[in-house]
């Protein structure tokens, strides 16, 4: 399993509506093969900052089943205009380190 984490800034003017246009966008993301769950976090200290976490079976699940679909043409079009700056997109996996 492989974490996707993404910071996002939302243009000031436009958080409601990028709310409203997430909660509709979920249905896409979550029709693809591999994918597990995700969340959208909103940071307390800067009202336009969130943070996305995408958990997904594999990294190809997301860069290739999801990247390369007709859902991710709705996501896009729903969500990508309200970003300011564009979003960096990482994928993390666990490492399993035990505390001592």
């Amino acid at each position: 399993m492989i974490t996707e984490i993404v910071v996002l800034y939302v243009k000031e003017n436009q958080i409601q509506q990028f709310e409203d246009d997430f909660r509709k966008a979920g249905k896409y993301i979550s029709a693809i093969t591999g994918y597990r769950k995700h969340s959208l976090q909103k940071c307390l200290e800067i009202n336009n900052k969130y943070v996305l976490l995408v958990e997904w079976d594999s990294i190809e699940d997301h860069t290739i089943r999801f990247r390369e679909s007709d859902e991710y043409l709705l996501w896009k079009k729903l969500l990508h205009h309200h970003y300011e700056p564009f979003p960096v997109v990482e994928h993390f996996y666990s490492i399993n380190i035990e505390a001592v």
